[in-house]
């Protein structure tokens, strides 16, 4: 499930009824401060404001696992990753879900350039890092049963989000 602005997306994996009532919930508050405030949420603001609703529930978390990505205030980019309880992390790149343990080292190697001998770390562009994610999502799909038939791949820039999704399967 997907709640977003015009530069900031959140991403939910985990427990489907638990990720529709998180991303109701969330929509909701988002549509509040909207009103209250009359702009959109910052990527930070929403960043704070699902670690506030996370921690809320503490004992009895949402099964979910949550990943806000978008444009900071300075317009650079910004990824948040989270725990069920609330505690979040800004970095750079992450994967959550089923498959994360074999995605995140792929990305680790190919976009942090980590545990490479003699790594020449290029500037990439946007169209070899949407085919790298697509790849690695299709070897992910291949090992991990849980890792669905499709991938959606969101790019968030000034100009707004722009998603395109890819199979992952063909048999």
């Amino acid at each position: 499930a997907v709640v977003s602005t015009q530069s900031t997306g959140l991403g939910c994996v985990g427990f489907h009824g638990d990720v529709l009532t998180l991303t109701k919930m969330l929509d909701a508050k988002m549509k509040q401060y909207k009103h209250t405030h009359g702009k959109d949420m910052s990527c930070e603001a929403m960043a704070q404001m699902l670690s506030s609703t996370l921690y809320y529930r503490r004992f009895f978390p949402y099964w979910v696992y949550n990943m806000v990505a978008g444009i900071d205030n300075n317009g650079k980019g910004c990824v948040f990753s989270y725990d069920p309880v609330g505690s979040y992390e800004r970095e750079t790149y992450r994967a959550c879900g089923s498959a994360s343990a074999i995605i995140q080292p792929l990305l680790d190697n190919q976009l942090g350039y980590k545990n490479q001998s003699n790594a020449n770390p290029a500037p990439l562009t946007r169209d070899r890092v949407r085919t790298m994610v697509r790849d690695i999502f299709a070897a992910a799909s291949e090992r991990d049963i849980y890792t669905g038939d499709e991938v959606e791949i969101s790019v968030i820039d000034a100009n707004g989000i722009d998603t395109q999704r890819f199979p992952l399967r063909s048999d």
